[in-house]
């Protein structure tokens, strides 16, 4: 059993609020909060501290140890627990045996984050998938694919819960019936894009939803290239699926480098600009190209397991129409042309566009290019 990196103290509460306190302190971030728990044993002897034993820490500086002597914004801490209750979320600090150990190895992990769902010891058998927002079908597909299969060989897939490859990859291991993790750019209770609040809500019950940023905290641009630190430091690889020669994902591999972690790139078309940055990831070396989820294997070098539990089938609604419950009895997993789906069921192809976007609109079903739909 991994040792606890701080004493355990008595009151986990107060502890609980002291951390939070500290951390709401202007100028502390995760470093400083580090520095001064090894320092003082716990936050909460931290927030008790004298302002001469907190200015005698190095680095420190007057300012920021005059700030946490004069703190007394425990409003504020109390609103932080108030949400907390309120959006399930719980505080899980660094030196708890729940925190992920391949995150604790980073450089600068965060001090403690926001949960929203739980963490387990499979999660350390976990592959970053992302990639750009604007993605295409392909890179979708890809995106959706590679989770998928993971999630089935007992991987956890860790993305940022983005439009684009991000909800690709995270829809595909929940299909597989596998883990995934996302990690925001903003407060764990405040999901952004706030249309993926049902696949945040679908991930933090087969996985787990997590932030350092306080609760209500916006999301605002400078929180997201930060955050990707986690989203690497939370893996043993990180594939970039399909990304602009600028953008997130080339940070988030860079932040796999600098961790000493794997990183793989799937190759896109050579006139792809969506797909221009993990090209140029593989023609610099900075990646290994890989065309199947054997070489992400391999190169980890893990035995597969199978996931902690088989894949959930959606009930339908009991209000469905006769010809809407056809459709989505005849839907799998892996998208089906329209034209399949008609020799299935019977039906004209105009009729079941029209019912299957009506599955569509009840969060059954969905389209992809060409006419392909698959169950949600």
């Amino acid at each position: 059993m991994t040792q606890p990196l701080f004493p355990d103290p008595s009151n986990v509460q107060a502890e609980n609020r002291a951390l939070i306190a500290l951390s709401l302190v202007p100028g502390v971030g995760p470093g400083r909060i580090r520095a001064l728990m090894a320092r003082f044993g716990s936050a909460t002897a931290v927030m008790e501290a004298s302002l001469k034993a907190l200015a005698a820490v190095p680095g420190l500086g007057p300012q920021t140890a005059t700030a946490i002597a004069v703190f007394d914004a425990y409003d504020a801490v109390e609103e932080q627990l108030r949400r907390a209750a309120g959006h399930g979320v719980e505080l899980l600090p660094a030196w708890d045996e729940q925190f992920p150990r391949l995150l604790r190895q980073i450089y600068d992990p965060p001090a403690f984050l926001w949960m929203r769902g739980t963490l387990t010891a499979s999660d350390a058998r976990a592959v970053a998938i992302v990639g750009t927002r604007r993605s295409s079908d392909y890179g979708r597909r890809m995106a959706r694919d590679f989770a998928y299969e993971l999630g089935q060989r007992g991987f956890t897939v860790v993305s940022g819960l983005a439009y684009g490859i991000d909800a690709a990859a995270h829809q595909g291991a929940l299909a597989a019936g596998g883990r995934t993790l996302a990690v925001l750019g903003s407060g764990a209770d405040r999901i952004y894009p706030a249309k993926h609040k049902k696949l945040a809500q679908a991930i933090a019950g087969q996985g787990a939803v997590l932030s350092e940023y306080p609760l209500g905290a916006a999301p605002d641009a400078p929180n997201f290239p930060r955050r990707n630190r986690i989203i690497s430091g939370l893996s043993l690889g990180t594939l970039v699926v399909e990304a602009f020669e600028k953008g997130g994902a080339l940070i988030t591999a860079r932040m796999a480098v600098e961790q000493n972690r794997e990183v793989f790139a799937l190759p896109s078309p050579v006139h792809s600009r969506s797909g221009a940055g993990a090209n140029r990831l593989i023609q610099r070396g900075h990646a290994k190209l890989v065309l199947t989820v054997d070489d992400i294997v391999e190169e980890l070098g893990l035995p597969e397991t199978a996931p902690s539990s088989s894949p959930e089938t959606k009930a339908p609604p009991p209000d469905l129409h006769p010809i809407e419950r056809q459709l989505f009895d005849a839907l799998e997993a892996e998208p089906q042309h329209i034209d399949t789906l008609c020799h299935k069921t019977g039906h004209d192809a105009s009729t079941a566009l029209v019912y299957l976007l009506g599955l569509e609109f009840k969060g059954l079903a969905r389209q992809m290019a060409g006419k392909q739909f698959f169950r949600v």
